[in-house]
């Protein structure tokens, strides 16, 4: 790790370590007859265990030397499914398949070779996954008995969530082909299986000519079809007829975010029109059953996940604005609220800065986001603005430990949700198509002068940060604008014409669809490309690289801190050895943290 030392910070109560200590995560939330299960993420180490729920009481079931998460289209997702006897979960260290009992036996490999798998799946004493072989995906079913694997469906660029009928007669999944993708237009194929146990031929029941994004298939117990469809303006849940899908009564809201990883579950279909689903109003999440006599549960949370029901509980993981991701129970009867795992408290709930909704004017639209208070006496404080990844994601009205760190040290912070995020619409996602790095930088620029206008910073003082793809909208913004004081990329994208080159199958098309076409379109990508204009900025920068990055490879990091060096501007930058795409271990984390911060203040010239 390559580091440059700032002056040493003075004690704070609300340390970088304990920021990201307090940032224990939840995913793939199940519930069986033997009780409940998740994947459960923790800093400290950066690995995924699976954890069960039980009698009120929850043990880890994943032993020392293994942690439970998918590569498969490099985000992964679906990386356990629960089974007759225990689970089947992948092994990140060789993105194999292994079986374990809830006997306490050790896990027994499944599979062996050179495919990875997700999006897994548990029925008829086999497990259906989507496979992945270098560029090859397909829906296969492994057999519990002895490993041996059947081939569903192939030929197409990409798959997601294979999902049997109840009478194991009909199966489903999702698939898109290149250059599209799973936001833009897929297609829900389905097909029925034949006597001798073999698939027939699919049919295609939505997205063939018409551009939808569908996500979430589902069967209800009788066998009937929903899923959820954008065709209507939002994902929204629709159901099979006679006469082709047809929409269920339902909120004008996304009921599902960017399917950026498999195995999501923000809804499920009950019973003929009544559903379970979390949906989004105005950046804010609700959770409700949904039809005839509908009912609500969001109660003080925020954003749902997982979704699972009996018939006295409400399962999923959610987060609010006082407290971090957790494992709940909702009471279906009475509403009250059991945590049974996480939802912690980092600071008095008092010390906590709220998230208040952004609406506010930006080029010929308008973006949405969310602003944080300074926790200090500080009439017009400085501020940190926050670009999340993608670009085509959100971000959430929950607690995060880092947007408090910066509000304890007297920043606000505004968390963007600039045009083209999920959450808001067809339409509103859409919004980047061929405009990367223009509408993006302008909603940044705008929140700025959108608040100090209303005397709610020091418009001075705003310094901008992203990671990923929200680093490629920080550098442009700094390269573009004379907006920031200064700026933080990580693992960032500074050329995008060599991300081109060098990403992997599943974002393979996206910058056509962001930019253009590479060669069509060359002056636009030269006019976009951060590195191509370094000598532009004239604000300090500071980055932050994982080595093992296969999404931005390291190199691109490097040429932007080359150039800009070579033109005397003051920069820093730090390399993780064991890092990939997005940063995991809590010492990598903590001390990333802390060194933005200490670099904005050096900017600042603040005193010790």
């Amino acid at each position: 790790m390559n580091e440059t030392h700032a002056s040493s910070p003075r004690a704070e109560p609300f340390s970088a370590a304990k920021a990201v200590a307090a940032g224990i995560d939840f995913a793939e939330l199940q519930l069986g007859p033997r009780g409940l299960f998740w994947n459960e993420y923790r800093p400290d180490d950066g690995a995924c265990r699976i954890w069960h729920w039980r009698d009120g009481v929850a043990n880890c079931l994943t032993p020392t030397g293994f942690s439970v998460r998918s590569r498969v289209y490099e985000y992964g997702g679906g990386a356990f499914c629960l089974t007759d006897d225990g689970v089947v979960f992948v092994n990140e260290a060789d993105q194999q398949l292994y079986r374990q009992s809830l006997a306490g036996e050790a896990p027994e490999a499944l599979t062996s070779g050179p495919c990875r798998y997700g999006d897994l799946q548990f029925a008829n004493g086999q497990v259906l996954a989507v496979e992945e072989q270098g560029d090859q995906h397909r829906v296969v079913a492994i057999d519990m008995a002895d490993g041996t694997r059947n081939l569903l469906a192939e030929g197409a660029d990409f798959y997601a969530a294979p999902t049997l009928s109840p009478d194991t007669r009909r199966l489903a999944w999702i698939e898109w082909s290149r250059p599209d993708q799973p936001w833009t237009a897929t297609r829900l194929m389905v097909a029925e299986r034949q006597n001798d146990g073999g698939i027939g031929p699919a049919v295609c029941v939505a997205g063939g000519e018409r551009q939808e994004s569908v996500q979430q298939p589902r069967f209800d117990q009788r066998g009937r079809l929903y899923c959820l469809t954008d065709r209507g303006g939002f994902w929204q849940p629709w159901v099979e007829s006679s006469t082709g899908l047809i929409p269920l009564p339902s909120a004008a809201a996304d009921h599902g975010p960017a399917p950026w990883q498999l195995g999501g579950c923000t809804w499920l279909a009950l019973s003929e029109e009544r559903y379970l689903a979390s949906w989004t109003e105005g950046g804010f999440g609700q959770l409700g059953i949904c039809g005839a006599n509908s009912e609500t549960f969001a109660g003080d949370y925020s954003r749902f996940r997982s979704l699972a029901l009996n018939e006295q509980f409400i399962y999923c993981i959610a987060a609010s604005p006082i407290s971090a991701s957790a494992v709940i129970a909702i009471d279906r009867q009475t509403r009250r609220v059991k945590v049974l795992a996480g939802g912690t408290m980092p600071l008095p709930a008092e010390q906590i800065s709220r998230p208040q909704t952004l609406r506010y004017p930006s080029g010929s639209g308008e973006a949405h986001g969310f602003f944080y208070p300074a926790m200090t006496s500080d009439t017009k404080p400085p501020l940190v603005v926050f670009i999340h990844g993608g670009p085509t994601s959100a971000c959430y009205p929950v607690l995060d430990p880092r947007i408090q760190y910066w509000a304890q040290r007297g920043f606000a912070v505004a968390d963007l949700n600039y045009r083209g995020s999920s959450g808001y619409g067809r339409a509103y996602r859409q919004a980047l198509h061929l405009s990367w790095g223009e509408v993006d930088v302008e909603d940044a620029c705008a929140v700025v002068s959108h608040l100090a206008e209303r005397g709610l910073i020091d418009g001075d003082n705003a310094f901008i940060r992203g990671g990923s793809a929200g680093g490629y909208t920080t550098l442009c913004a700094l390269a573009f604008a004379n907006v920031f004081r200064a700026g933080a990329s990580l693992y960032g994208v500074s050329d995008p014409v060599a991300l081109a080159r060098a990403t992997h199958k599943f974002e393979g098309d996206y910058l056509d669809w962001l930019i253009g076409d590479p060669l069509q379109d060359a002056e636009r990508y030269a006019a976009r490309t951060p590195l191509l204009h370094a000598g532009n900025i004239r604000v300090p920068v500071i980055f932050f690289q994982g080595e093992l990055d296969a999404v931005v490879v390291p190199q691109q990091t490097r040429d932007m801190v080359e150039a800009l060096r070579n033109k005397g501007i003051l920069v820093q930058a730090h390399y993780y050895a064991d890092e990939r795409h997005g940063f995991r271990k809590a010492t990598n984390q903590a001390h990333a943290l802390e060194q933005e911060w200490l670099f904005y203040r050096r900017v600042m010239d603040w005193q010790d």
